[in-house]
């Protein structure tokens, strides 16, 4: 360590230009939550339904707005077939059979939403809770990091027709946009969750554009493997992580959105953003390409009313937690409220090598009780002079959420961009 500062001087002048962008966290003229989300979705009536979907989808369907659908049981979109699903239309997740909706490898969905008429899948409960039935998985043939380049997702399914993964990093799986998944991550037996939404193996050419997931028991969005970009996606009070990376995905994720609550979390893990290349290594082909997450104004944010109090009860952990072997491009994002902001394993050594591999610039940290820290270790001094050089251009700051955000109050209309000098981050991508 005696020579990281040299390090970091040699570094700053490959990674850093020298006109550094301000504009910070999620993004727009205009504020891109409006019309399509919902973050009061347990006060909705959605209707009853009066269409069924149960067993295998082989052929291609349309679902229509005019209808109701609740999923029983498990349902397979298989051979192949599209499964399109009209813009406004609503898909009730049956609680009393575990509901869940599973696009197969080479199956495609096509949820093309709108602004004004987004699709929605949620609960069939009349007081919702989260975890009320399973979720939405997507399985491609995209690379993954483990030998074989092949998986599969078990969660009690059919495993004949739950692989993932393959050679084809331009594959496509569809379309989902202008989409709200809400009370999904429905618990196992042996006690995992089903995910709100899980892309497993999903290649680049599947458009992944305004995904919101609500109070999801499990994590909201799980990405394992594969080569995708997310934009404008938002996680809203999940039980577990908010945006889960692991089995050598290669993700870009831009705008997005993160609100946390301190009294929703999971002994399992319960942070915004958690970046893993395996669970086990000797499954891990190293000759592959490992996790790589490169993620731009995004805002993650604890939603308390009384931080300190929190942060003394222990309620609060980190945002952000890095595994070994992996690499985060972190950029003009806003983290608030957490504790610590940033996590690193234990097992990462703290070196000119792995420094390069986890960058945080241009980054507003706020009301964080410490900023970034090695896993076990409460010296951070090295950690802080590294990331603390103004070449980075990171900020730190001390202000509630309602001075840090331009309406962070209003549950029918929030406003989560981030207020500087009263100037709104307005830069578009």
């Amino acid at each position: 360590m005696k020579s990281i500062s040299q390090i970091l001087s040699i570094f700053l002048l490959i990674v850093c230009g020298a006109n550094a962008q301000q504009e910070k966290g999620i993004t727009g003229s205009n504020n891109w939550l409006n019309n399509w989300t919902e973050f009061r979705p347990n006060k909705v009536d959605y209707g009853e339904a009066n269409q069924i979907l149960a067993g295998t989808i082989s052929v291609d369907t349309k679902l229509y707005k005019r209808n109701r659908y609740i999923l029983q049981g498990n349902v397979y979109v298989t051979n192949k077939a599209v499964l399109t699903i009209e813009p406004g239309t609503v898909i009730i997740g049956d609680y009393a059979s575990n509901a869940s909706l599973i696009i197969t490898k080479g199956a495609t969905i096509i949820a093309d939403g709108l602004e004004t008429d987004p699709i929605v899948f949620t609960s069939n409960r009349s007081i919702k809770k989260s975890g009320d039935w399973g979720g939405l998985i997507v399985l491609g043939d995209a690379p993954i990091n483990k030998f074989g380049n092949s998986s599969s997702v078990n969660l009690g399914l059919d495993t004949s027709l739950t692989s993932y993964g393959g050679e084809n990093g331009n594959s496509n799986s569809g379309i989902l946009r202008y989409v709200r998944i809400e009370f999904a991550g429905k618990k196992l037996k042996g006690g995992d969750n089903f995910n709100g939404l899980l892309l497993a193996g999903v290649g680049n050419k599947t458009v992944l554009e305004n995904i919101m997931v609500s109070f999801s028991a499990g994590d909201s969005f799980e990405i394992f493997g594969g080569e995708l970009s997310l934009s404008k996606m938002i996680s809203f009070k999940s039980n577990r992580d908010d945006f889960k990376f692991n089995f050598g995905t290669q993700c870009k994720i831009s705008n997005s959105l993160v609100i946390r609550s301190s009294y929703l979390t999971s002994s399992l893990g319960s942070r915004c953003i958690d970046v893993s290349s395996y669970d086990k290594k000797e499954e891990v082909d190293f000759s592959k390409k490992q996790t790589k997450v490169t993620a731009s104004n995004l805002t993650l944010v604890n939603n308390s009313d009384n931080i300190n109090a929190d942060f003394q009860s222990n309620l609060v952990k980190e945002a952000i937690y890095v595994s070994e072997n992996t690499t985060l491009d972190l950029s003009k994002t806003v983290v608030s409220g957490f504790s610590p902001a940033v996590l690193l394993s234990d097992k990462i050594e703290i070196n000119g090598e792995n420094l390069q591999k986890i960058q945080f610039v241009d980054m507003y940290f706020n009301f964080c009780k410490g900023n970034i820290f090695t896993e076990y270790n409460e010296n951070n001094e090295d950690l802080e002079n590294w990331y603390g050089n103004s070449s980075f251009s990171n900020v730190y700051s001390k202000s509630d959420n309602n001075e840090t955000f331009v309406n962070f109050s209003d549950e029918k209309n929030p406003d989560y961009r981030l207020r500087i000098g009263k100037i709104t981050a307005l830069n578009e991508d």
